[in-house]
């Protein structure tokens, strides 16, 4: 077979790596052999094909180091309830939405904010007056609560004898006990993820996947970090990877969703079910890296876990307290898997960091790369705990976004929002700092996350004064955050995340150069090329090699 040599020539290249910046890139079948000087690449490869990126910025491909692929796949297909901006306005979209969806068995939306209902509790009476003969599902946009009518209480068999799951909550009328219409944390989790997905199909999977790797390549994603897989996930995904002989249109490595039951031993036999899926699924394309915990909850919905009461004067239990955590943690890590915890709340991070010191002096000097999600408020001292222990911090922008922080900041309402989403504490204290979306529950697209890491501006409404401009990163440091570092998150860090020599051929051509024009373009710059493993996956006029 005949090697295939291209030679990328006068471009802006960012290579994530030292030394910054390169003029050309070759590109061997699906690997980078050179990055640098256009005169020694033509003195390497003379014969290569060329193209000419005629001056334009290259990316290393995005990572999205935190995302739910087939759930924003699933996502983009439904009812966007972002910009409603009280409770009329979203009756008026969920009528519309009805009326354009007549023969809809149900109806989903997705994205509405907690500051749209003007101080009102939402309630079931407030869908059923637009829509009562069909169940409808409304996820909130941090989609750790789901806002449903009168009909889909029903379908999902809810009524005032169903119990609380450990660590959710279904909001009740005090003075009868029926549910109100509001699910929380894991009655999302056990009630209305299992009946969707037991009416989605096989093909309502693939369909979703599909779009969601559509978009990601359409947007310069190159790799994604899975953190919400359970069987039908990883079926759809194999399915994929069958259908494409062995590769997927990204790279994709997954973390399984862990269950909170009520007893240690069905706790870690959870893990010791991943540990089998890790050992089987390890391939380049798609990897089973470890599991995922949801140590808490949202600020949003006062359910991630305080170190102090919320404004309200509640305060919130973890879903997983130290105890039923530190068992699972604990061989999770004997066994080299990956351990990502979800941990929004102060609270919830220093449960989650005490366990991993605890699994850490219990299995001695191992290999490991654990992983902390979100992060939205933590201590300080805690910020230097999870540098020691060499915790990855994964964040995400998009969370910060100063048109959706109403109500996060009135929740706390106190001298914690001015410690909000500290991205530059993390790196000055020596932790990897890695950036994604956690889509759906955000946009997906990188180059708007990348203009909120480095502005604290708001890419909803950029008329919008920044959140703690003291936190903005410098954007070469956002670019490697979300490539270089977001590749070491998932332990890729010898595949792909920089263009230099021997790393996988992925990459992004911009067709503007936020560099030279300013943070603003990054809301605007389009795509020309996605390039995964060496072929070109997403074209927007490319030109033709020459």
């Amino acid at each position: 077979m005949n090697e295939r040599i291209t030679h990328y020539r006068n471009g802006k290249i960012f290579t994530a790596a030292e030394g910054g910046w390169a003029e050309s890139l070759v590109v061997k079948d699906q690997q980078l052999i050179f990055s640098g000087e256009s005169e020694f690449a033509e003195i390497l490869a003379p014969d290569a094909e060329v193209v000419d990126l005629q001056g334009a910025v290259v990316l290393p491909g995005f990572v999205d180091a935190h995302t739910h692929l087939i759930m924003m796949g699933f996502s983009l297909q439904k009812l966007d309830l972002l910009d409603a901006t009280s409770v009329a306005d979203i009756q008026a979209g969920i009528r519309q939405f009805a009326e354009s969806n007549p023969d809809a068995p149900r109806l989903l939306g997705r994205s509405w904010l907690f500051s749209a209902l003007g101080g009102q509790h939402p309630t079931r009476e407030m869908i059923d007056a637009v829509v009562p003969d069909r169940p409808v599902y409304l996820d909130a946009n941090d989609l750790h609560s789901v806002w449903v009518n009168s009909a889909a209480l029903r379908e999902l068999g809810i009524d005032a004898d169903t119990p609380d799951p450990i660590g959710g909550r279904i909001d009740r009328d005090p003075s009868t006990g029926e549910a109100t219409g509001m699910l929380y944390e894991t009655a999302v989790m056990l009630y209305v993820w299992p009946k969707l997905a037991e009416l989605a199909t096989d093909e309502d999977r693939d369909t979703a996947l599909a779009l969601a790797f559509s978009r990601y390549l359409e947007d310069g994603v190159t790799g994604a970090v899975d953190m919400a897989l359970g069987p039908d996930e990883l079926v759809c995904l194999e399915r994929a990877l069958d259908a494409g002989n062995g590769t997927l249109p990204l790279r994709v490595a997954a973390h399984w969703l862990m269950t909170r039951e009520d007893n240690d031993a069905d706790n870690v036999r959870q893990v010791h079910d991943v540990i089998e899926l890790h050992n089987r699924v390890q391939g380049p394309w798609l990897a089973v890296a470890g599991i995922k915990i949801i140590i808490d909850g949202v600020i949003d919905s006062c359910t991630a876990a305080m170190k102090e009461p919320y404004s309200d004067g509640t305060n919130a239990e973890p879903i997983w307290d130290l105890e039923s955590l530190i068992p699972v943690v604990t061989a999770a890590d004997a066994a080299g898997l990956q351990i990502a915890m979800h941990a929004i709340g102060d609270e919830a991070s220093e449960i989650g960091l005490t366990a991993l010191e605890y699994a850490i002096a219990t299995n001695g000097d191992i290999p490991r790369r654990h992983r902390m999600e979100h992060l939205e408020s933590i201590t300080r001292d805690n910020v230097e705990r999870l540098a020691r222990l060499g915790v990855v911090a994964s964040m995400q922008p998009v969370h910060a976004d100063p048109a959706i922080q109403e109500n996060w900041r009135a929740m706390l309402g106190d001298y914690r929002v001015n410690r909000a989403y500290p991205w530059p504490e993390f790196t000055e204290a020596g932790a990897v700092l890695a950036l994604g979306s956690d889509a759906p529950t955000a946009p997906h697209p990188p180059l708007p996350n990348m203009f909120i890491a480095t502005t604290r501006m708001s890419a909803i409404d950029p008329s919008l004064p920044p959140n703690l401009p003291q936190y903005a990163l410098p954007l070469a440091e956002a670019l490697a955050h979300a490539t270089r570092d977001a590749a070491y998150s998932c332990r890729w860090e010898n595949v792909t995340g920089q263009l230099v020599r021997g790393k996988a051929a992925d990459f992004v051509v911009l067709k503007q150069d936020p560099f030279a024009e300013g943070f603003d373009s990054l809301l605007t710059t389009e795509i020309a090329m996605t390039v995964v493993a060496g072929s070109v996956r997403y074209a927007n006029c490319v030109q033709n090699p020459q």
